[in-house]
């Protein structure tokens, strides 16, 4: 079914839309409100799907040049994390860092944290496989895998991550690093008060991690 499913946009939309991007990739022209509305049928459809063929819909899918395909990809996987066994998982792991961006990069953080504050060894693993990783995409989802995890969350895992890259200079790690600080700090504002005083951090990861810190 995903071999058939086609997109539907506007053109200046496109050009709008892979403006806002830095023109990396090119557009459809469709919106998220269009894109679901489009798609409705093809997610419904993956619930019946089996496993094995909802992998390789969600790979053929994020191979097409059109961003909001990839888009879509993520929708499914998304809409079937449950499905998932860790193998499964692994097995999606390289398209993080296929066509990377913080659009979606962001987008497989929520289906891998959700997989995560599912089932602790899960999250042990799936955070050993980004938290290792070369590439700064990938372990931008290891400092933000647990970003919804609230009172769940493993701070000697987070604080493995943190440590990882304190001073990595890339911008979209230092701001996940504040992301993170500042999402703890709903949970355990001392923690992340201590953590701040007690480590060197970057300007930008003091300011969005302190953002909800008593002054």
């Amino acid at each position: 079914m995903a071999l058939n499913f086609q997109l539907q946009g506007d053109p200046g939309t496109a050009v709008a839309m892979a403006r806002y991007m830095k023109d990396q990739f090119p557009f459809v022209g469709v919106k998220t409100p269009g894109r679901l509305a489009q798609s409705k049928a093809l997610l419904k459809a993956s619930r019946t799907a089996s496993v094995p063929e909802l992998v390789t819909w969600i790979r053929d899918l994020y191979a097409r040049p059109e961003r909001e395909y990839q888009y879509v990809a993520i929708d499914l996987a998304k809409r079937n994390w449950r499905r998932f066994s860790l193998l499964e998982l692994l097995a999606l792991r390289p398209l993080v860092t296929a066509k990377a961006w913080w659009d979606t990069v962001d987008a497989w953080r929520m289906v891998y944290g959700k997989a995560a504050d599912a089932d602790p060894a899960v999250k042990r693993q799936l955070f050993a496989a980004f938290e290792a990783s070369e590439n700064f995409w990938e372990r931008r989802i290891a400092l933000n895998l647990q970003l919804m995890s609230k009172a769940q969350t493993d701070t000697a895992m987070l604080q493995q991550a943190l440590l990882r890259d304190q001073a990595t200079p890339e911008f979209f790690i230092q701001k996940a690093i504040g992301w993170a600080l500042r999402q703890y700090s709903k949970n355990d504002p001392q923690w992340v008060q201590d953590f701040i005083a007690a480590h060197q951090l970057s300007r930008l990861a003091v300011r969005e991690g302190s953002k909800y810190l008593p002054r």
